[in-house]
């Protein structure tokens, strides 16, 4: 090249660079090629990530037949929920059926692009890695895909490794699944705490309400909990759980799911929480029942299945047994000396100090529904002052502190006083009146059912499940006393007795041998012997003397073979004399079944409780239809129940229970009082012809009720408030006589009885025989076989 030519050269290249700016770009030059060469490497890792575990992953079975584990749910006839078996409460509810707040509130604060991304949301990575790294705040980037495939497949660590795969699953997932698909299994698969699993139960859990009456406030209530269930649980930390739920419903504006007003109004709304002891109708022992029943036939699947049992059990009619059962035991328990209270705390004199030691005491004795705990702070023989769980203040006087006065006396024993400090029980009446109680140590049971099919309406084993589990109507083995005298005259009625025939109540001895223990020498009730009477009015007025002649008459071993006809074990009642003041061994369950032979006719049904059993799809796994009366279920003779039920009339009009009557105002109830030895046992069993109840009241170990508690005052008043809300708006339904029946002078009798035929009296001639001196062993033995009414 010329000198000449440089200039024009140098003209057409343009400017020299410098040597910074030539600097600057081999800079660049390198700074770009390493940074393909690093993504290019990074590509092969990937690639080479990719080829070793996308083949491992594993297969998405699970998914794609999800099958939850679901809890076992018992419901009434009406469909109250009443039960729920299983390690984890669990509803599923299909994606078109989960409400959209909810839906869009869960989007808002999990996963609010999770309909334009794929599986991984990149633009939600690359803004929560700034955010991390400019310290707003930590943030996440798993995606609700991305959750998906850590809460079916991956375990809880935070390794590099596990977040390769969960990005690799969730995009595999999003490959094999609609979007819906998977917002369905992430809203039923969640852990929400409370043992709830998924947004359907926690709905239920947390406000005891369905999920399809969700509002906004509540959804994002809810849709706070997949971060951090503990933490954020609304009941136990409710400021931080209304922290994050504000921030839910403002993501919920952003994001254009809720309107201004709608966000206005959520922000405001004072939720209300569900409390632990709701719920909607106490059949604790009912459900317990019937998860036994299924657990017998589908074993340890009853639980994880989810199905769905129905009882036959009406949810009012269960509500009102459930109270009147408590109501009359906690009756009887004012009549009874005080125990004392339940602790003793050392209160600070600070009164800043002093409501958080006595809601932290309180957490040992929680309420047991209208029983409710509290601490005395001030006490004198005529005021308590006491602090609920709560806090509230409570001031007790007057009639409410007649159930403890002897624990307000100065002189007191230290163990019964109350005094400051004293963990006491409050009840309040039905005027807001205030009293001070005691947790009850008397049981009791109440069982109703249908005479006509055997399906029990109301079962309540016990005054509180929470406190004894076992069920007095199906397991308690007691004796029954004079409830069980019906079936003695019904086996009588057989062998030509009539309501007509005439029998003394005059003294007995006997010797050793026909009692099958010691000489005995029987007593009424009363300690009285009213001479020569019908046998309708021996029945009514629950004579001893008269039920053992008849049963002499007719010869225990004949007595013993007769009640199995009602369904009892002829084992459990040993054919001795004694057996006609109720001796044997019964539970509350066989002698409402046996009770319903008499109203239903003379046929004997089996009872039952569950009635329906479905899947979680509504599928029929078992339907039990009971079969109708039949002569085939017969137990005894139409004529004998219709006799028996006349009989059991007068005991209700003018008898030990004629109270009955006179209180549900109608005709057509029947039924028997009974009270063991020392009131031991009190029993009330009786019936309207739709349907049988009995109530048993007494100790677990068996020990006084009290000289003066019988049947007729304590079980019977508990069934007569249950029969009062069962039979309203029930018609009057008297028996029609049946054929082979003949009324003379007012009374019934079989055709074949009349005329002389049958049996017109016993033992008008009897003399008893002067005893033997019995020795004090032999005295005591003689009160143990004493039965009462």
């Amino acid at each position: 090249m010329t000198d000449s030519e440089r200039p024009a050269r140098a003209a057409s290249s343009g400017t020299t660079l410098a040597p910074w700016q030539r600097w600057l770009l081999k800079t660049l030059s390198w700074a770009i090629g390493l940074a393909v060469a690093g993504a290019f490497c990074v590509l092969m890792v990937v690639g080479i990530a990719l080829s070793i575990a996308y083949p491992n992953l594993p297969e998405l079975s699970g998914l794609m037949d999800y099958r939850p584990k679901l809890p076992m749910r018992v419901y009434s006839a009406d469909h109250v929920l009443i039960g729920e078996f299983g390690e984890e409460r669990r509803k599923f509810v299909p994606i078109k059926d989960i409400p959209k707040v909810m839906q869009q509130a869960v989007l808002a604060i999990e996963d609010a692009r999770f309909y334009q991304h794929s599986g991984v949301d990149y633009v939600g990575v690359l803004r929560a890695g700034l955010a991390n790294f400019m310290d707003v705040g930590r943030q996440g980037a798993s995606t609700i895909t991305m959750q998906v495939a850590r809460n079916f497949y991956l375990s809880t660590e935070k390794t590099f490794t596990r977040k390769i795969y969960e990005i690799l699953l969730a995009l595999k997932i999003e490959s094999m699944l609609s979007k819906d698909q998977i917002l369905e299994l992430y809203m039923n698969q969640i852990y929400l705490g409370q043992r709830a699993y998924g947004f359907a139960a926690a709905s239920e859990t947390y406000f005891g309400k369905s999920l399809q009456d969700i509002t906004v406030a509540e959804a994002a209530m809810l849709a706070g909990l997949p971060k951090a269930p503990a933490a954020y649980n609304p009941v136990v930390n409710p400021p931080r759980a209304r922290q994050r739920q504000q921030y839910i419903i403002t993501r919920m504006l952003e994001n254009g799911f809720i309107t201004q007003q709608q966000h206005d109004e959520a922000r405001g709304q004072v939720l209300k929480y569900r409390q632990p002891s709701q719920v909607p109708v106490h059949a604790e022992y009912v459900a317990e029942t019937a998860r036994m029943l299924i657990h017998n036939q589908y074993g340890v699947e009853a639980y994880t299945r989810g199905l769905n049992v129905y009882t036959t059990i009406k949810s009012t009619d269960q509500a009102v047994a459930y109270r009147a059962l408590r109501r009359g035991i906690l009756d009887y328990e004012r009549r009874q000396h005080y125990r004392g209270p339940e602790g003793y705390l050392n209160l600070p004199d600070d009164p800043k100090e002093l409501d958080a030691r006595i809601a932290e005491a309180l957490v040992e004795h929680p309420d047991n529904d209208e029983l409710r705990a509290a601490v005395a702070i001030e006490v004198s023989p005529k005021k308590i002052v006491a602090v609920l769980q709560n806090g509230e203040d409570i001031t007790i006087t007057g009639a409410g502190l007649r159930p403890v006065e002897s624990g307000l006396s100065p002189k007191a024993n230290p163990k019964v006083q109350i005094r400051r400090g004293a963990v006491i029980r409050l009840v309040q009446g039905n005027k807001g009146e205030w009293s001070v109680t005691q947790l009850p140590e008397v049981e009791g049971a109440l069982i109703a059912l249908d005479p006509r099919d055997g399906a029990i309406r109301s079962l309540v084993g016990g005054f509180d499940y929470a406190k004894n589990k076992f069920n007095h109507v199906t397991q308690a083995w007691r004796q029954p006393g004079s409830s069980f005298k019906p079936f003695i005259y019904s086996a009588a009625l057989e062998k030509g007795f009539t309501p007509a025939t005439v029998v003394n109540d005059a003294p007995l001895f006997f010797n050793a041998g026909s009692t099958g223990s010691q000489p005995w020498e029987p007593k009424n009730y009363d300690g009285t012997f009213d001479g020569p009477m019908s046998l309708r009015r021996g029945l009514a007025k629950s004579k001893n003397m008269v039920s053992i002649r008849v049963l002499q008459s007719i010869g225990p071993a004949y007595g013993q073979e007769f009640v199995k006809n009602f369904g009892f074990d002829a084992e459990k009642h040993p054919a001795y004399l004694t057996m006609a003041l109720g001796a044997g061994s019964v539970t509350p369950l066989q002698m409402a079944a046996a009770y319903s032979v008499f109203a239903n006719g003379g046929y004997r049904v089996n009872p039952y409780l569950v009635t329906r059993v479905t899947d979680t799809k509504g599928r029929v796994l078992a339907d039990t239809q009971p079969p109708p009366l039949q002569e085939s279920m017969r137990a005894i003779d139409a004529r004998n129940a219709f006799v028996m039920t006349s009989m059991m009339q007068e005991v209700t009009r003018s008898g030990t229970a004629a109270k009955a009557q006179a209180t549900l105002k109608r005709p057509d109830i029947y039924g028997k009082t009974g009270t063991t030895n020392d009131s031991l046992d009190a029993w009330f069993a009786g019936y309207q012809p739709t349907l049988a109840a009995v109530v048993w009241v007494g100790y677990d170990t068996p020990r006084k009720l009290g000289s003066r508690e019988t049947g007729g005052g304590l079980s019977l008043p508990i069934w007569i408030d249950y029969m009062a809300h069962a039979l309203k708006n029930v018609p009057v339904q008297e028996p029609t006589p049946p054929e082979g029946l003949v009324n003379l002078g007012g009374e019934w009798f079989y055709d074949e009885f009349t005329r002389g035929a049958g049996v017109s009296s016993l033992g008008l001639d009897d003399r008893p025989p002067s005893p033997p001196a019995a020795s004090e062993e032999e005295r005591r033995s003689i009160l143990d076989l004493f039965r009462g009414p």
